[in-house]
């Protein structure tokens, strides 16, 4: 719910908290009626810094990441979905010293598809959050990950478009504010070297409906780069070109 204090700040949301007393009186107020009124001032939280990566394809190691709060994956950690791969991105995503490591599979990440979520499980070190179309909140932050793409020759995570591929979009929460797929929504950051674009038009209409504040996403390595359409910000964040060559940097935003 949002108000407008021109006395107070541009940003504010309605909380139940008994707390907001001392949150009012650094903003200068005064205790009118013998009360504070519930309402957070969200420009006196310190916004949080995520960092953001995709399309590693085992070659995590060579990245020199920026100094960060939370540390996203958007799919394609390995190059076929090897066990002794996945196992070796997760000990490196571990080590990384942010305060959440979250990431997604891509088409390439096979053993994820391939196996159970209990052996998936097994593997995934304590601190490290995987997404498959499932979500998770961090700090009033509602973030949804999804590995999938629309059919490209029989790869991991591979769904026709159409009603195959929508009933994976329809999971989406309409408050998510950090949305994680795979793959781009068509016609932005989608276009291959050859010109196609080769995004989802079913994932671009929920995009669309729920306007999340940030898409991350990577898949199409040569349409790397950020841009803001309608309120969303879209992050296609391969940190591989199209001949797998490590080329693109880490990219960053705050929320």
């Amino acid at each position: 719910m949002h108000l407008n204090y021109p006395y107070l700040f541009s940003n504010v949301i309605y909380i139940n908290a008994t707390d907001t007393m001392y949150i009012y009186k650094q903003a200068g107020m005064r205790n009118k009626g013998g009360y504070y009124p519930f309402y957070l001032a969200k420009n006196l939280k310190e916004k949080m810094k995520f960092v953001v990566i995709s399309d590693t394809h085992t070659r995590h190691d060579l990245l020199e990441l920026p100094v960060g709060d939370v540390l996203l994956h958007a799919g394609d950690v390995t190059n076929i979905g090897f066990r002794t791969d996945v196992i070796h991105f997760l000990e490196w995503f571990e080590s990384q010293p942010f305060r959440y490591k979250i990431f997604i599979a891509g088409n390439h990440d096979f053993f994820f598809e391939k196996h159970s979520r209990e052996e998936i499980n097994s593997l995934i070190p304590p601190g490290i959050i995987y997404l498959n179309d499932s979500g998770v909140t961090i700090e009033h932050i509602p973030i949804w990950g999804s590995p999938i793409t629309p059919w490209f020759y029989h790869w991991a995570f591979n769904r026709h478009r159409g009603e195959a591929i929508q009933k994976h979009w329809n999971l989406i929460p309409p408050n998510t504010r950090i949305l994680m797929t795979h793959g781009p929504a068509y016609q932005i950051l989608d276009r291959t070297k050859g010109g196609d674009h080769t995004g989802c038009k079913d994932l671009l209409q929920v995009v669309q409906k729920i306007n999340p504040e940030v898409h991350v996403f990577g898949h199409i390595h040569e349409a790397y780069g950020q841009t803001s359409i309608g309120g969303t910000t879209f992050i296609n964040a391969s940190v591989l070109d199209e001949r797998y060559r490590l080329k693109n940097s880490p990219l960053t935003f705050e929320l």
